[in-house]
C-alpha cells in the first residue's frame, strides 16, 4: 500500500475507493475510545474535517496533553514519526499530526476493506 502523501491526495484516494465515509466513521469510533467529544458528520466536506481536526488536536496539545497522547496512542499514530516533527511551533506541528491520525485512521480502512 502506497500511503498519501497529502490531504488532498487521501481525500481523493478515498472519495474513489467510495471510502471517505468509513474513514470518518474510524476517525469517530477512535475518538470516542479517546473519551474525547468529537464527532463528525458522516457528511463532513474535507475541507471542515481539516480545519476541525487540526483545531482539536491544536486544543488538546495546548490544554490536555495527556489526552492527546492517549489519541496518538489509541489510532496507534507512529511514534517515531511524531518525534521526527519540528515541535517549535504548535500550530504547525497540530497541522503535521493531525495528517498522521488520518494517514493511519485511512491504512486501518484501506486494509479493512481490502481483507475483509
Amino acid at each position: 500500500m502506497q500511503l498519501p502523501t497529502t490531504f488532498d491526495a487521501l481525500i481523493e484516494q478515498a472519495n474513489q475507493l467510495n471510502l471517505y465515509r468509513k474513514l470518518i466513521l474510524q476517525l469517530n469510533k477512535d475518538f470516542l475510545l479517546a473519551n474525547i467529544d468529537l464527532d463528525f458528520h458522516e457528511d463532513i466536506l474535507p475541507s471542515s474535517l481539516k480545519l476541525i481536526l487540526h483545531e482539536t488536536v491544536y486544543k488538546l496539545i495546548q490544554e490536555k496533553f495527556t489526552d492527546y497522547l492517549n489519541l496518538l496512542y489509541i489510532i496507534d499514530v507512529s511514534e517515531n514519526q511524531v518525534r521526527a516533527l519540528d515541535g517549535n511551533d504548535t500550530l504547525k506541528l497540530s497541522e503535521e499530526v493531525s495528517f498522521l491520525i488520518l494517514k493511519r485512521e485511512w491504512q486501518k480502512v484501506w486494509f479493512r476493506n481490502k481483507y475483509s
